[in-house]
C-alpha cells in the first residue's frame, strides 16, 4: 500500500462538502461558552429595557440594574455596545459573541510574582470542606515563606491579612457559592425566577415534565412484563395542545427531554403511515420560545442548557415546591389516567391499598407498540378536539387562531438533520486506528482517516449521536471548525434507521441469549476432564524423576499458563481439589486419554486467541 502524499488529507477533507456541519457552542472550550452566554445575556436584557441609542448616557444606568438580575460579572458600556454592534450585524448569530481570544497562542506563562500564589490560595478556598479565611491565608503566606528561601535577589511580598480578605470578599459571590455550597444552594440564591405571565401566542411558553404511567405493558416479542413506562410530555401553554413526548424505560434523563423536545419541533407528517387508525393531522410542530421546567436534575444539566441556548429556546425554571405554577403539564397526567389508562388492563395503582388482589403484572394483556398506537389515536384524535371541563377552549381551534395571528419558527427538512446534530448526545470519545468506538460499535470514514493521518494518535474528539439513528455519528473536527457526519462500519446492514434504544434492548437480549446457551454440564464435564489430566499428567512426571528419566518441557509452558502457576498465585502445575461436581456415576468413570504426544496438541488448544 503507497502513502499518500501529506497535500492529499486536505484535499479528502474537502470533497465531501455535505458531510460537514458547522461548528456549535459545544465545541468551544467552557471558558469561551461561559463567556458568550454572558454577553448574550446582558445584549438581552438591555435591549428589551433600552430606549434610545446605545450611548454611555443611556447604558449605564440600565448596566447597574442588569447586573442585579444577571449572575455574570457586568461589562463596561463600550465593550456592550460594541457586543450588540457585531451581534445585530450578524443578524443575531450567536457566533458571532464568540472571544477571539481563543485562537491566539499558550499566555498561560509560569507566574512568580505574589498573583500565583493568591491564585493557587483561591483553589484551596474554592472546596466543599469550606476553609475559613484564615485558614487560606495561612496556607498562602506558608507558599510565599518556602518560595523566598529559594529565591536569592528579591523576596515576594504577602498581602496583609486585611488585604488578602479583601481580594478574598471580591471574588464573584456565585462562584464562590458555587464550589463551596454546591449548584443547588447557589442557584437557590443567585439566580432570579421570572414570574410565569400568561402567554399571548402559540408556543411562547412550553410545560414539559416526566411522570411513571400507572401501566405495566408488555413486550411485544417475549410477552413478558417490561414493567411502567415513564412519559415525557410537553404541552402548549396557550392552546393547551400537546405537542410532542416520549415514551420509553429509562429514566427520565438529557436523553428522554431531548428525545421529547425533538418529537415535539419536528413536522409529524409520518404519523399516518405509521397509525393508519389515526385520522386526523398532528397539527403541531415548530421551535417554542421559553421551555417551563421545574427543578428536576435532567433540567439543571448544561447540554440542556446549551442545546436550548443554541437553538434559541429559553429555559424558565420553576420555583421550588411550587407546581402550581406549571399547571397544565401537571394536570395533563391525571387526565390522561382517569380518561385513557383508568380502563386498561394492567392498571397499577399508587396506592398499594387500593389494589387489594389485583396483580397488575399477571393482568397486564397490551403490548407496548399497541399502547402506543393508542396513546397517540387519544392525543391526536380526543384530546386535542375535546373541550376543557370548563367548556373555554378547544385544544385544535386554539392553536389555529393563534397560528393565524403568529405562526410559529418551523424547520426545512434541510435544517432538521443539524438540529439533530446540536440536540444529539455529546460524548467525548478517543480517535485511534479503525476509528472512533461509540455504543458498542465501530465507526469510521475516508474523511476521518485522513483526520487522522494529521494529528497525534488517541486524541480526545467530540462527538454527538442521534439517538433516532446511530448509523452515522458527528464528529468535530477541530482544524476544519465543523462536525463530520460519520457512518458505522456495519457490512450487514445492522445500524440502518436503528435508534439508540433499540440498540441498547438488542445489548442487553443478545448478552441473556448467550447466558442462556451455556452448557453447564457439558463445561463441568470438561473441566473435570483437565483436571483429572492435568493430575495423571504430574504423577507421571514424578514417577519419570524417580527412575532417573530426563522429560522434555513440551507442553509444560501451556500447562503452568492453564493452571495459573504465578508468583502471587501459585507456584506448582499440580492443580488444587476441585469441589465435588454433581454427576452421574457413570460420567466418573476413568476416561480414555489421550497420549503424551496428543496431550500436548490438546492443551494448545487452550491458550486464549
Amino acid at each position: 500500500m503507497t502513502l499518500t502524499s501529506s497535500s492529499e488529507p486536505i484535499e479528502a477533507l474537502t470533497r465531501s462538502k455535505d458531510d460537514f456541519f458547522e461548528r456549535d457552542l459545544a465545541s468551544y472550550p467552557d471558558e469561551i461558552q461561559t463567556e458568550v452566554r454572558r454577553r448574550v445575556e446582558y445584549l438581552q436584557w438591555i435591549e428589551k429595557h433600552l430606549v434610545g441609542g446605545w450611548t454611555q448616557k443611556n447604558l449605564d444606568p440600565l448596566i447597574e440594574k442588569a447586573a442585579r438580575e444577571i449572575d455574570f460579572p457586568p461589562p463596561k458600556w463600550r465593550a456592550l455596545a460594541k457586543w450588540w454592534s457585531v451581534y445585530s450585524s450578524s443578524g443575531k448569530v450567536l457566533a458571532s459573541l464568540v472571544p477571539k481570544l481563543h485562537r491566539k497562542g499558550n499566555r498561560n506563562l509560569k507566574i512568580t510574582n505574589e498573583l500565583s500564589f493568591f491564585e493557587r490560595a483561591v483553589e484551596r478556598y474554592l472546596v466543599p470542606e469550606r476553609p475559613s479565611i484564615a485558614a487560606v491565608y495561612q496556607y498562602y503566606t506558608d507558599l510565599i515563606y518556602i518560595e523566598n528561601q529559594h529565591l536569592v535577589g528579591e523576596k515576594v511580598q504577602a498581602l496583609s491579612y486585611k488585604g488578602f480578605y479583601n481580594r478574598i470578599k471580591k471574588l464573584p459571590a456565585y462562584e464562590v457559592a458555587l464550589a463551596r455550597h454546591g449548584k443547588y444552594l447557589a442557584d437557590m440564591e443567585f439566580n432570579k425566577i421570572d414570574a410565569h405571565q400568561p402567554p399571548s401566542r402559540v408556543l411562547e411558553k412550553v410545560e414539559i415534565d416526566h411522570s411513571p404511567l400507572d401501566l405495566i405493558l408488555l413486550d411485544d416479542e417475549l410477552n413478558i412484563p417490561l414493567g411502567r413506562p415513564y412519559l415525557t410530555l410537553l404541552i402548549d401553554q396557550y392552546s393547551k395542545s400537546i405537542v410532542g413526548f416520549h415514551l420509553g424505560f429509562k429514566e427520565p434523563s438529557y436523553y428522554s427531554v431531548m428525545k421529547a423536545i425533538l418529537n415535539a419541533i419536528k413536522p409529524k407528517d409520518d404519523i399516518a403511515e405509521r397509525f393508519p387508525g389515526v385520522v386526523h393531522d398532528w397539527y403541531c410542530q415548530g421551535k417554542m420560545e421559553s421551555l417551563v421546567v421545574d427543578n428536576g436534575a435532567e433540567f439543571w444539566s448544561k447540554s440542556l442548557e446549551q442545546s436550548c441556548l443554541e437553538v434559541g429556546i429559553h429555559i424558565q425554571y420553576n420555583p421550588v415546591r411550587k407546581p402550581w405554577l406549571k399547571p397544565l403539564v401537571e394536570r395533563i397526567f391525571r387526565t390522561i389516567g382517569s380518561k385513557l389508562l383508568v380502563t386498561i388492563p394492567g392498571k397499577t395503582f399508587s396506592n398499594i391499598l387500593a389494589r387489594e388482589e389485583y396483580d397488575p403484572r399477571r393482568d397486564a394483556v397490551m403490548h407496548f407498540s399497541v399502547f402506543n398506537e393508542l396513546f397517540h389515536k387519544w392525543i391526536i384524535d380526543v384530546y386535542h378536539y375535546e373541550s376543557d371541563t370548563r367548556k373555554r377552549a378547544i385544544p385544535y381551534v386554539k392553536w389555529q387562531e393563534g397560528i393565524s395571528v403568529m405562526p410559529p419558527i418551523s424547520y426545512e427538512p434541510e435544517d432538521l438533520e443539524k438540529l439533530s446534530v446540536i440536540l444529539g448526545i455529546k460524548e467525548q470519545r478517543k480517535h485511534r486506528r479503525g476509528g472512533i468506538h461509540l455504543h458498542g460499535l465501530r465507526y469510521d470514514s475516508e474523511e476521518l482517516a485522513d483526520y487522522r493521518r494529521m494529528y497525534p494518535r488517541d486524541m480526545d474528539v467530540l462527538t454527538k449521536t442521534n439517538p433516532d439513528d446511530i448509523s452515522s455519528i458527528y464528529v468535530y473536527l477541530d482544524n476544519k471548525q465543523q462536525y463530520l457526519k460519520v457512518p458505522c462500519i456495519d457490512p450487514i446492514g445492522y445500524t440502518k434507521n436503528l435508534s439508540l434504544t433499540q440498540h441498547h434492548i438488542n445489548q442487553r437480549l443478545h448478552r441473556d441469549f448467550i447466558d442462556s446457551q451455556l452448557d453447564l454440564e457439558g463445561l463441568a464435564r470438561v473441566r473435570m476432564y483437565i483436571h483429572d489430566r492435568i493430575e495423571q499428567e504430574a504423577e507421571e512426571i514424578n514417577n519419570l524423576n524417580r527412575r532417573g528419566y530426563r522429560r522434555t518441557t513440551k507442553g509444560m509452558a501451556r500447562l503452568a499458563k492453564h493452571n495459573g502457576v504465578a508468583s502471587d498465585v501459585q507456584t506448582s502445575c499440580v492443580p488444587e481439589t476441585l469441589p465435588e461436581l454433581s454427576m452421574p456415576d457413570k460420567e466418573r468413570e476413568p476416561k480414555q486419554l489421550p497420549d503424551s504426544d496428543e496431550w500436548d496438541d490438546f492443551i494448545s488448544d487452550l491458550e486464549p486467541y
